[in-house]
């Protein structure tokens, strides 16, 4: 049996080449999110979104590929999405605190804020998949969402956190 395409161990092959292409891709970023992080301490909010991964795909050999537009985009969004995570939990366990302590019959403000938050997880997805959709299945799509992604979870960490502090 001779190894070429149409052949069942050629398209087993090629399937995990291309299988390992990202993450290939994703080892050779050139990703730095102390941009981002400085833009935050600086005050710039929203801003901030986006500048790591600007920088990354200018920096990366490849990054205005698809590939390489949609590594550096995830990467950051992975940034923000850690703070998301970090800020919704320290202000759910303050308010489910502050629930407790003062035992009011006026609606609790934790359980409030877990829907709230539910509900704008559902947004976001209905969002950047709408956003996906104004590529008309071109590759385009990808980055578009993961754009999306990225500065929906920015704009969300930035409001819960000015929830958190008062503001």
């Amino acid at each position: 049996m001779t190894a070429g395409p149409g052949n069942a161990l050629w398209s087993v092959w090629s399937v995990l080449c291309l299988g390992l292409a990202t993450p290939l891709a994703a080892q050779n970023l050139v990703f730095d999110i102390a941009p981002v992080e400085a833009c935050i301490r600086a005050g710039g909010g929203e801003s901030c979104a986006g500048r790591a991964a600007e920088q990354c795909m200018e920096a990366t050999p490849d990054g205005q590929t698809t590939v390489g537009m949609s590594a550096c985009l995830d990467r950051e969004r992975k940034h923000w999405d850690g703070w998301l995570n970090l800020v919704y939990q320290r202000l759910y366990g303050e308010l489910a605190a502050q629930d407790v302590a003062i035992q009011s019959s006026a609606p609790k403000q934790a359980p409030a804020l877990q829907e709230m938050q539910r509900a704008w997880i559902r947004f976001r997805d209905a969002r950047c998949s709408y956003e996906a959709t104004q590529w008309g299945g071109g590759t385009g799509a990808g980055p578009a969402s993961l754009n999306c992604h990225l500065h929906e979870t920015a704009r969300q960490m930035i409001y819960l956190q000015s929830s958190r502090l008062g503001e």
